[in-house]
């Protein structure tokens, strides 16, 4: 019988390949957008997004490495690493809305 958490699990890292997918995706499309019709607005936006993306996929590699047994400095430098790219891309979205 296979228990439920290794169930859990499963689908919790199929659900983070989804919303890393996406994320992908959205960046995909404003970088085509940018492309098309080059401007600050669109740059910052596709600049925005790629940092939203690689956030998603720190969060998720330090979700997966910070199970072990890691110190609380560590733990600590890794929270740091997955919160910088997420600043950097909610920022740059926000110029993009605003300029």
């Amino acid at each position: 019988m296979v228990d439920g958490v290794v169930i859990a699990s499963g689908l919790l890292a199929l659900l983070r390949m989804v919303v890393f997918g996406l994320t992908l995706g959205i960046t995909l499309i404003s970088f085509q957008a940018y492309r098309k019709r080059p401007s600050e607005r669109l740059q910052a936006a596709f600049v925005g997004f790629a940092f939203i993306s690689m956030g998603v996929a720190v969060s998720s590699v330090i979700t997966q490495l910070s199970v072990g047994d890691a110190g609380e400095t560590t733990r600590l430098f890794f929270q740091f690493a997955e919160t910088i790219p997420f600043i950097i891309g909610f920022s740059m979205l926000y110029l993009s809305l605003y300029r």
